[in-house]
This record gives structure tokens, C-alpha cells and sequence, in this order.
């Protein structure tokens, strides 16, 4: 799908709209107080300012409102200090079931004399450590760490916090094992029973924690770390599965917000099941419009072919030979499924993705006389993408967070029609989706974004950003109110600051540093990093 024809309509140029200095901010009205059921799922949904409202009589037993975060520095990353805090199990009913540790980290204002308060930061996935991220993103936005004490944190679930335990590796790449393109019946079987396991597994063994791994109580968390900060209000920047994060944040908070940054959005208007069935689209054109021209371009350097058409040939056949010998050295296999997986994860970034992606292809080709630089690039994208940890979080907060439709017969018709459709994410769709329709059904509230009372906030993505597709950012975008949308038209990668688009940087610093943000949408067109 050509995204030329999806573009804001509403979007003008990033020179033709000047920033506006805000004097005084405006707070919206706040909506009335509604409560809706969702009656399919039996799942309460709070709608407008009410949610707000609904944060503000969760209780905070003492116990947590008052301990104090004994910082010292990161053993990881010494320019940063390190703490944990104790939040609730479960933020609905505190003083039911064991405490849950998260591990945060702050990185000082470099310059305390222009210091406009705490900025927090999250981590994508869901399944991303952010504990660290601070360190990498003062480095490459210093006047923002000039300004701003950068906060960060793993969230419920991840890291060094409170973890989900689901399977061994060993049993993981079973789940991994085969090819997701088969579709005969015993195939179905054999992946409905894998992801089914890897379900009851992570049930059986997580001790009670699964339904408590959700973005709504992870948002209570940070409220808490607001707290122990002692900071009246926190600005936040989120990219990924962070932008549903601070979504909703938002929305439960919203007097708490000074300023948001939102970058490569997910649909956080409706649920997971809707958006991601759109990735297997979005990747897929990344792939085909983006990648394969890029490496068609350079053929004589990795001779993959002249034409796009001829690059993705040669993929294809490089595929098939793997799904009947896949490449075995050492700790490293390579079937179908794992070239997917390298494939999917290059196309996140232009820069560092497709050369390593490109070097890794023409390594297969050629394995014994392969070099170490083919080789490496092999083992990090082929051999890394996915672990059980990354997905232990990712499928407890995407299964849990939102319902799922959870009829496999339905899932393994639409895991064929997006196979044939859009290969590259479409086949992992019948195992992925299976694990969450064999999860168990979802108790969390429904969290429905509204931007109401929230100051203006700004929200970046590219028109062919493979994981938050553009199409998801004009839901969210809408659903925001008082948001502007920073559409970059120049590339397709996956987060854009802070990066070199000089665009997207001043259009994020002007408002993070001098609250200035431009009146209405407005367009970066960027060159590609190529």
C-alpha cells in the first residue's frame, strides 16, 4: 500500500508553520464523569476527564508513598544513579499479594542553572529494558540533559524489575522451530499446541503475576515514582509501546503532564488485536518499497540482485533452501522462521539495519567463505531478535492489556490469508495470535485515550515506519485531542529522535526547552539516511 495517499490531510510543511511561544496554557474542559461497560468482554472502560477522576481515588498505602529511592550509581552505567521502589502487586487492591520491585534511574541535569524539571523516559516492546536508556539519550540530545533530570526505568515485568519466567531457551525455540508459512493441518496443530504451551507455561509459572503486567498498572507506577521524586508534574518522552504508556498516563493523569513527546506510535486508540493485524502490512511494505530497492541499488557489493524484483527473489529462494536444511554453527541456527525474524528486526533502521541486513544475506549465501563481519551481522539478527524474556513481557501486557478474539479456528484462516498476502509478519500471525487467545481472559480496565485537560503534546511518525505504521499515528493522533502530528515523509524508520533530522530535532527541542509547538500538524520531508 502507497502511503502518498494516507498522508495528514491536515499536515503542512515544518517552514510554512511557525512555532507559537504558549503564554498561558490552556486546559481543556473536562468531560463529565461516564461510566461505560463493555459488554462483549465484561471489562469496565472509563471514558473522558472520569478516568482521571478514577486514578485520583486509588489508594497509596504509606508504605510506598513514603519510602525513600536510595540512589547510587548504575553497576551497568556509572553516569547514572540507580534505585529501586516497592510498588503494589495489584494498585486496585494494595495491601492483596506480594510486592512487585521496579528499578528506575536518573541522570542529573547537566546544567542546573536552565533546569526546567524531570523528564521521564520509557522503553519500547512491550518487552524493552529502559533503565539505561537515560545514558545514550543525554548523549545524543545534550541540551535536553542540560535541561532536564532524565529519568528512566524497566518496567513491571522487565529487567532488573519484578519478571515473568515462561520457558527455558530450549523450549523457546521449539515455539520458534519450523516454518510458520507451512499451513496443512498438522501444521496448524503443531503451532496452536506450541503457543498454547507457551501460555500455560507462563501461567504455571509466574506465580500470579501475569495479570498484573499492564500498561494501566504501569502507569500507576510512574505516578508513584512522580512522588518519590517529589516533582508536582514530569514532562515525558516515549517511543513505540512507550507512546501507549504515556497515552495513558495521560489519560489517568493528566494534571500531572508539563510536556509529551509521543515517537512511532501505536494504535493506542483501540486495542492490540486491531494493531497488529496491521503489521504484517506495514512490515511488508517496508520491505518491499524501502529495503529490497536500497539493496537492488548496491548489487555490485552484495550481488542480491539488480532489480528489487530480483532481490527479492534471491530472498525467497535463500528462504525455501533454509526451510529444507537450515544452517546450523555452533549456538546459531538459522531456519525460515529466524530469517524472518533478522529481516523484521533490520527494518526498524535505515542506517545500522539494512547494511547489516545486506551483509548478513550475502553471508548466507556462502557460509563456509563467509567473513567475520557477514558473520557477526548473521548471529546478532538471526540468532538475537527474540529470546523468552523480551516475549514473556511482550505477550503478558499485548494478551492482557486489551481482549482478544479467542476462536483459533479464526486465527488460522487469518494466519493463511495474511501468509499469502504479506509473508514476511503475515506467517507468525495463527502462532502469535494463538498465544493470546490461550491466554488467560483479561481483568484489566479498559484505559480509553482522550487527551482531555492534557497541555498540547507533540507526536512523531514516519509514513512507512514498519512497526507503528502511519495509519495507527492518524488514529492515535485523533483520538489525542489538542495533539500535533509530525509527520516525516523522507524515511521510514522506527523512532525519530533523537536522530539526525535536523526537522524532527528542532521541532522537539523548540518545544521541550521553549514550549513552543508549532498551531497545527506539520511535515518533516527528510532526506534517507542513504
Amino acid at each position: 500500500m502507497n502511503l502518498s495517499a494516507t498522508k495528514n490531510p491536515t499536515a503542512v510543511t515544518a517552514n510554512a508553520a511557525a512555532p507559537t511561544r504558549r503564554t498561558r496554557r490552556r486546559r481543556a474542559p473536562l468531560a463529565a464523569l461516564t461510566t461505560v461497560l463493555l459488554t462483549a468482554v465484561g471489562l469496565p472502560v472509563v471514558a473522558g476527564a472520569g478516568q482521571a477522576s478514577a486514578a485520583a481515588t486509588v489508594r497509596v498505602p504509606d508504605r510506598y508513598g513514603q519510602q525513600q529511592l536510595t540512589w547510587q550509581p548504575c553497576a551497568e552505567a556509572p553516569a547514572l544513579d540507580c534505585a529501586t521502589m516497592a510498588v503494589p502487586r495489584d494498585w486496585h487492591h494494595p495491601d492483596a499479594g506480594p510486592d512487585v520491585t521496579v528499578a528506575v534511574s536518573r541522570h542529573r541535569a547537566t546544567d542546573p542553572a536552565k533546569r526546567r524539571g524531570t523528564l521521564l523516559m520509557a522503553a519500547g516492546g512491550p518487552g524493552g529494558a529502559g533503565l539505561l536508556r537515560p545514558e545514550g539519550f543525554v548523549r545524543a540530545a545534550p541540551a535536553v540533559g542540560a535541561a532536564y533530570d532524565v529519568v528512566g526505568f524497566d518496567q513491571r515485568g522487565v529487567g532488573h524489575s519484578t519478571r515473568p519466567t515462561c520457558q527455558t531457551p530450549e523450549e523457546f525455540r521449539d515455539f520458534l522451530a519450523g516454518d510458520f508459512r507451512d499451513d496443512t493441518p498438522a501444521d496448524r496443530a503443531r503451532v496452536i499446541a506450541g503457543s498454547r504451551k507457551l501460555a500455560a507455561d507462563c501461567e504455571r509459572r509466574s506465580g500470579g503475576l501475569l495479570p498484573y503486567l499492564t500498561t494501566e498498572q504501569t502507569v500507576r507506577d510512574l505516578d508513584l515514582f512522580r512522588t518519590l521524586l517529589g516533582e508536582r508534574r514530569i514532562s515525558y518522552y516515549g517511543p513505540s509501546y512507550a507512546t501507549m504508556i504515556g497515552a495513558y498516563y495521560a489519560t489517568l493523569f493528566p494534571q500531572r503532564v508539563e510536556r509529551m513527546v509521543l515517537d512511532s506510535n501505536i494504535g493506542f486508540d483501540g486495542t492490540w488485536e486491531r494493531f497488529e493485524l496491521g503489521q504484517p502490512m506495514s512490515f511488508q511494505r517496508r520491505f518491499e518499497e524501502d529495503f529490497l530497492p536500497w539493496l537492488a541499488a548496491r548489487d555490485g557489493t552484495y550481488h542480491y540482485g539488480a532489480t528489487a524484483a530480483e532481490a527479492k527473489a534471491h530472498w525467497e529462494r535463500r528462504r525455501a533452501a533454509l526451510h529444507d536444511t537450515p544452517l546450523t554453527d555452533g549456538p546459531l541456527t538459522v531456519g525460515p522462521n529466524q530469517l524472518d525474524n533478522g529481516t523484521i528486526q533490520a527494518l526498524y533502521q535505515e542506517k545500522d539495519g539494512f547494511p547489516a541486513l545486506a551483509a548478513a544475506l550475502a553471508a548466507l549465501d556462502d557460509w563456509p567463505a563467509a567473513g567475520a563481519a557477514g558473520r557477526q551481522a548473521a548471529n546478532q539478527l538471526f540468532g538475537r531478535y527474540l529470546s523468552p524474556e523480551f516475549l514473556a513481557e511482550y505477550f503478558a501486557v499485548t494478551c492482557t492489556d486489551t481482549p482478544w478474539t479467542r476462536d483459533l479456528t479464526t486465527w488460522a484462516n487469518r494466519g493463511a490469508e495474511y501468509t499469502a498476502r504479506w509473508p514476511l509478519v503475515g506467517a507468525r500471525t495463527l502462532a502469535f495470535s494463538a498465544v493470546c487467545a490461550s491466554w488467560p481472559a483479561p481483568t484489566a480496565p479498559r484505559v480509553r485515550v482522550t487527551g482531555a485537560g492534557l497541555p498540547p503534546t507533540l507526536m512523531l511518525n514516519s509514513v512507512h515506519d514498519p512497526a507503528t505504521y502511519y495509519e495507527a499515528a492518524l488514529g492515535a493522533h485523533r483520538a489525542l485531542r489538542g495533539s500535533r502530528l509530525v509527520t516525516v515523509t523522507g524515511n521510514g524508520d522506527h523512532g525519530q529522535y533523537p536522530g539526525p533530522d535536523d526537522c524532527v530535532r528542532d521541532l522537539v527541542e523548540s518545544y521541550l526547552l521553549a514550549d513552543r509547538i508549532p498551531a497545527r500538524d506539520v511535515s518533516c520531508a527528510s532526506p534517507q539516511a542513504s
